[in-house]
């Protein structure tokens, strides 16, 4: 699962990948440099479901994030970069909200919403140029040979064409199965589910909470898209304390959580994943799967082998193995339940994958 952040110069997002991933390595996105890391996901039901193993190691779920160079028409006319981009699975766009006169503007002013709109501007061009190149191909073939499938290919093209030059990004659009499958391969860019992080002065701390509904609020109905406000400047001076610490500094700054939390949690909820648990002395591990994910697919997850000779899944909610204290307590008191393979997997379901 990978994530880029993106956004205009000087809007904090490359404090914010640091803050996400600590740790990074260079990569690049055609001829310019970016930077990749993972990010931990936290999660406090992991933590209390590796206290009933005590296992030799315990793995969270993580994510990848990509510091993307700033978006600007240059860097949209790099295929290359573009093509770095259109593999991501989410965007992580930041959105500047503080005020710094030591940190110039790229658009002379902070308004966010118009620094929203500018991109999407960028993005929506990007993928509008991909639909009529494509278009002119079809157009092409389409004399030479009689064919279903091209003439269903270009009417589904048309129809996305009109919402661009409207102005309108795809992540709006309801499309069925059958459409997301045919456009799947062109990854536009305005398509990606967006989570709008708004970075915060210090002076709008206390206010992290009420500022997210006041921009959702201005933002109107937007599908996949969703709102995390951050303070950047804080949480990078934070990350670099000991947790008890930075959790009594940031407690004193009003801020009701760290940012690693918020964004992650945001990130999972905005491409609809959920996390299940396996347990054992060896290993605790999350795993994360989307949605109505079955317990055949999750085993599939954990292993092919799982998959393919799945017999039953023994599942129980975290909470209650937790409150029997061991496994065989749960199952002495009948609290694990024996599921098939078209059980739909639960957010923290704890599975033990029975198999040939």
């Amino acid at each position: 699962m990978r994530t880029a952040i993106i956004g205009l110069p000087q809007t904090g997002k490359t404090s914010l990948f640091s803050i996400l991933t600590g740790a990074q390595q260079s990569t690049r996105l055609g001829t310019l440099v970016a930077r990749v890391g993972v990010a931990r996901v936290p999660d406090p039901r992991l933590d209390a479901v590796a206290a009933i193993f005590r296992p030799a190691k315990v793995t969270h779920a993580t994510i990848e994030y990509v510091d993307a160079p700033s978006i600007s028409r240059e860097a949209l006319r790099d295929p290359s970069y573009l093509a770095g981009l259109r593999i991501v699975d989410a965007f992580a766009h930041v959105l500047r909200f503080f005020r710094d006169e030591r940190v110039p503007h790229e658009l002379g002013s902070v308004d966010p919403l118009r620094d929203l709109a500018h991109v999407e501007t960028e993005l929506i061009l990007s993928d509008l140029a991909v639909i009529e190149k494509r278009l002119e191909r079809l157009e092409k073939d389409r004399k030479k040979l009689k064919s279903q499938e091209l003439d269903q290919e270009a009417a589904l093209l048309e129809r996305l064409k009109a919402p661009l030059e409207a102005g309108r990004p795809l992540r709006e659009l309801d499309l069925c199965e059958e459409e997301q499958r045919r456009i799947r391969g062109f990854q536009f860019l305005s398509q990606k589910p967006t989570l709008l992080v708004l970075n915060l002065g210090e002076e709008d701390a206390p206010r992290l909470h009420e500022i997210e509904v006041e921009f959702r609020g201005r933002l109107g109905e937007r599908p996949r898209t969703a709102v995390a406000a951050v303070c950047g400047k804080i949480e990078a001076e934070l990350s670099e304390l000991p947790a008890e610490e930075a959790q009594q500094y940031r407690a004193s700054f009003g801020l009701p959580d760290a940012a690693l939390q918020r964004i992650v949690a945001a990130t999972l909820s905005l491409l609809g994943l959920i996390s299940f648990f396996t347990g054992s002395q060896p290993e605790v591990r999350a795993w994360t799967v989307p949605r109505n994910t079955t317990a055949l697919k999750a085993a599939g997850t954990i292993h092919s082998d799982f998959e393919e000779r799945f017999i039953r899944a023994e599942v129980i909610p975290w909470q209650a193995l937790v409150e029997a204290g061991s496994l065989a307590a749960a199952r002495e008191r009948g609290l694990l339940r024996l599921e098939g393979k078209d059980y739909v997997v639960q957010d923290g379901d704890v599975l033990q994958i029975r198999h040939g």
